[in-house]
């Protein structure tokens, strides 16, 4: 199934029934009261999140959502019947906002909740309930009032505790295959992966964490060079990010350490709360260098991108292929991740306090 994680729909709540004006004529009551019903409910537009549903594939064709109106009112005390509501499924993750006041409408995080997208209108009134002790025969009804119209867009941000990034051909989908069951496609020419991947790594029975692999970023993303920006949402979400670099690239012109800084300013760029996650940095294919030279090269890469960037929290060496340093780089992940969700409720009661 296609992937996509991006779309604009259009939803128009249904209006509400008009109410009727209308009396009691039988034989032998030839001046009964008024009977006259309200008018039903218009229908509502709801928004679920289902986590079987993984892309918003379906609202690129299916774009406009509309619900049915209320009925009107009928004489003989009769109401009119409320349409029923439409239910749009999303995948868990996804954000809804009107494009026209950019009000954030729902965050789905949780698989079945649910948020009114859409509010149908109110049934008009009868002329029933005008009655009164000096006017016995009122003629006054109200209409059903209109259901709200919005323009929505989708953005689906995924729901992982760690993200990947780095430039293409970093070996971030190889990682992602060695700790995880998940299985992106591998290749040696850059842009391999072209939509993000889940993974989950288990650590142990109850322990476990998911990873996030996006598409490779390169230097101008943010001018649309490559597949530009348009992932990087899927990395607001997570609490840790680790930052993957080739340190045996086979051009030799190659500058692993300028390419690093380009990858840290492209998330400056983008978002300022995403630049300042914790960022770790791996070093990844250090099979590819002879263990006589290695301690050598990777001091020269760490010298070259401290002098640039402001140093990471973490440096772990590994190798995505072989599995070296993968095991330590797992535990640290696990604690990392432990550690920080034991704080954040004693944070989120200080503030609350």
């Amino acid at each position: 199934m296609k992937f996509v994680d991006e779309s604009t729909i259009e939803v128009h709540a249904g209006k509400g029934g008009d109410g009727i004006a209308s009396f009691r004529r039988e034989k032998f009551i030839p001046r009964g009261g008024p009977d006259g019903g309200d008018g039903g409910r218009g229908g509502s537009i709801l928004a679920v999140a289902d986590r079987n549903i993984n892309t918003l594939v379906e609202y690129r064709y299916a774009r406009i959502h509309r619900a049915r109106n209320g009925e009107k009112g009928r004489g003989s005390d009769c109401y009119g019947k409320a349409a029923d509501d439409i239910t749009l499924r999303f995948p868990v993750g996804t954000v809804v906002s009107d494009i026209e006041s950019g009000e954030a409408l729902a965050d789905l995080s949780a698989d079945g909740q649910t948020a009114v997208l859409a509010t149908g209108g109110q049934g008009g009134r009868g002329n029933i309930h005008f009655k009164s002790s000096t006017n016995r025969s009122p003629r006054q009804f109200t209409l059903g009032t209109l259901g709200e119209s919005r323009r929505l867009k989708l953005e689906l941000k995924v729901l992982a505790d760690v993200g990947l990034l780095g430039m293409p051909n970093a070996g971030k989908s190889t990682y992602i295959r060695s700790v995880s069951a998940a299985r992106p496609k591998v290749a040696d020419y850059p842009f391999t992966t072209l939509h993000p991947n889940l993974g989950v790594v288990r650590v142990d029975e109850n322990r476990s964490f998911v990873i996030a692999d996006i598409p490779g970023l390169i230097e101008g993303a943010a001018e649309g060079a490559g597949l530009g920006h348009q992932f990087l949402r899927h990395l607001q979400r997570t609490r840790l990010l680790l930052h993957l670099v080739d340190v045996a690239p086979f051009d030799e012109s190659a500058d692993p350490a300028n390419d690093a800084r380009a990858i840290v300013e492209e998330l400056r760029k983008y978002d300022e709360a995403l630049f300042r996650k914790p960022r770790w940095l791996v070093l990844n294919k250090v099979d590819l260098i002879a263990p006589e030279e290695r301690a050598q090269r990777i001091q020269a890469f760490l010298s070259a991108y401290a002098s640039q960037v402001s140093e990471p929290e973490k440096t772990f060496i590994i190798s995505a292929l072989t599995g070296e340093g993968g095991r330590e780089l797992t535990f640290a992940i696990m604690e990392h991740l432990e550690r920080n969700a034991r704080t954040e409720p004693a944070e989120s009661a200080e503030s609350a306090g």
